[in-house]
């Protein structure tokens, strides 16, 4: 592939006007849950299970993962908002760990973005299948967005299916909370724990951003060189979670801190110090930013965002 990079003219501009990560943020977020009110309608008189999973997945939260998807499409050139389905269902997959997270039988956390968790909310039965539900709705949106496709146009959405399936099943995130649950009052070793995180965390992230790309048409160097980029924000995204477990403020946060040791777990903090953990984590992110360097100002979004994920407070 062509090396991509900005004339001198170009970053003198781009100098004169610094990327609005914040509006980008907003905006993109805004049509994501637009989208979400589209696929996933929320009546008030919707029955139990369907309340409760509407309850996590409106709950707001960073949108994040849908929002890599849809930058990393915009990084090789294609049109974001065609992404738009694939990032709903990612978001409806994001949920879905999350409500299972806070299980009792898992991390047994009571808040979740500000609110009760989903078992508080409702029962500890309901938050199972809300999830279980959620988990299923995200693979029939892409199916059906899929059917309503030419022939010709199917594939690349039966693709999809089969990335995101592998980055969350037994050999990716669903792996990675094994480890995590298993680990718990042992001692791991910090190429274990990078694994452990690489699955848990990383690997939905991972999917995210090789989703959008993909279905942009990008190129097999672009998807490479944007999957290295998305492995390192993916591990950094975890570090600086374990980071702000210890000294984030539970108010901006909207969940509880100090978890990750009540709980014996293994972090980085609890293994390398907390000192060398934040060395860490912007390390992450400076290979992550070495990764773009053949793209162009259509990745600033994804540069803003790398550097969003280690300076983030919650």
């Amino acid at each position: 592939m062509t090396e991509n990079r900005q004339s001198p003219g170009r970053l003198a501009n781009a100098a004169a006007r610094p990327f609005e990560l914040n509006l980008y943020l907003d905006g993109r977020r805004n049509q994501i849950n637009r989208a979400l009110d589209l696929y996933f309608p929320s009546p008030a008189d919707a029955p139990e299970i369907k309340a409760a999973m509407s309850y996590s997945l409106k709950a707001g939260g960073k949108r994040l993962r849908p929002i890599l998807c849809m930058a990393a499409a915009e990084a090789v050139g294609g049109n974001p908002e065609d992404t738009l389905p694939a990032g709903c269902a990612i978001e409806m997959i994001h949920t879905y760990s999350l409500i299972h997270d806070d299980l009792p039988a898992m991390d047994n956390d009571s808040l979740r973005r500000g609110l009760p968790t989903c078992h508080v909310a409702f029962s500890e039965a309901t938050a199972i299948l809300a999830g279980d539900a959620l988990l299923t709705c995200a693979f029939h949106l892409i199916a059906r967005h899929a059917l309503q496709q030419p022939l010709a146009n199917q594939r690349p959405w039966l693709e999809v299916i089969q990335i995101l399936a592998h980055a969350v099943g037994c050999e990716g995130m669903i792996e990675g909370q094994m480890q995590d649950i298993r680990s718990q009052g042992l001692n791991l070793s910090a190429s274990m724990l990078e694994q452990l995180h690489r699955l848990k965390t990383g690997a939905l992230i991972s999917a995210s951003v090789q989703t959008g790309a993909f279905l942009a048409e990008a190129s097999p160097f672009q998807r490479d060189t944007l999957k290295r980029y998305a492995e390192n924000i993916g591990l950094a995204f975890q570090v600086t979670d374990d980071i702000l477990n210890i000294e984030g403020d539970p108010l901006k946060m909207g969940k509880a801190v100090g978890t990750d040791a009540a709980l014996h777990k293994n972090t980085f903090p609890s293994l390398i110090g907390l000192e060398a953990s934040k060395s860490l984590s912007q390390a992450l992110i400076v290979q992550a930013l070495q990764a773009l360097n053949t793209f162009d100002s259509k990745a600033d979004p994804l540069r803003a965002i790398a550097q969003y994920v280690v300076n983030r407070r919650r």
